[in-house]
């Protein structure tokens, strides 16, 4: 239990905080469950949609010409970066989500 003071100068009013079931409740153990199971299937499931996205756009390129090539290229190294982006902010989440453990 714990007692917070609001008021200016001559006037005072307590109120008083009960927040200790807060951790415990079902929404926060439950979204913690909730981050923690996304970012699992996140780490999994990023390399593997972005394996089968650069295999897509390697056969694309290969049949591309000489103008197409360029774009097909930047799409594989924008592949390869998101799928290096979402497992490390995947892997940082579940980081801090086990430090509140």
């Amino acid at each position: 239990m714990a007692s917070v003071t609001f008021g200016m100068v001559g006037l005072a009013s307590t109120h008083l905080a009960y927040a200790d079931g807060v951790k415990d409740s079902k929404l926060a153990t439950g979204t913690e469950k909730l981050i923690g199971d996304v970012t699992t299937w996140l780490m999994i499931l990023a390399p593997i949609v972005s394996g089968l996205l650069i295999i897509y756009f390697s056969i694309r390129r290969s049949a591309a010409d000489e103008m197409d090539v360029k774009k097909w290229n930047n799409r594989i190294i924008v592949a390869v970066v998101s799928c290096i982006g979402a497992v490390l902010g995947s892997a940082t989440l579940n980081i801090i989500i086990g430090y509140y453990k």
